[in-house]
């Protein structure tokens, strides 16, 4: 992911010849500086793999809970149109009970 933008890596870092002139830098200097960047390099790539597997991990962990949400949800409509159907059924019931009621009652017929 991020290696395609990096232009090197520790080991190039670590095998980077200089040339010396007559006022060149201090060849020590210089590596205890590149020997600093190699380890900065390293940790950054560490953090950049660490990253990405923790990424690769919530991702994973989001679509499981997107898929559970979904089937939930769809449990909760299923009670709803349950109840509302329920409901209504219910009601019919009570509708011809309340006719039967006051066909006997009032002893009418329709």
């Amino acid at each position: 992911m991020y290696n395609d933008k990096l232009f090197l890596t520790p080991q190039e870092i670590f095998n980077k010849e200089f040339k010396i002139d007559a006022e060149g830098y201090r060849p020590k200097e210089v590596d205890q500086f590149l020997d600093m960047v190699i380890r900065d390099y390293t940790e950054f790539t560490n953090i950049i793999k660490k990253l990405q597997i923790e990424n690769r991990e919530l991702a994973n962990d989001n679509n499981k809970l997107r898929t559970e949400n979904r089937r939930l949800q769809a449990i909760i409509d299923t009670a709803h149109d349950g109840q509302g159907t329920k409901s209504n059924i219910n009601n019919i019931d009570v509708l011809k009970r309340i006719s039967n009621l006051e066909k006997a009652v009032y002893g009418k017929e329709e």
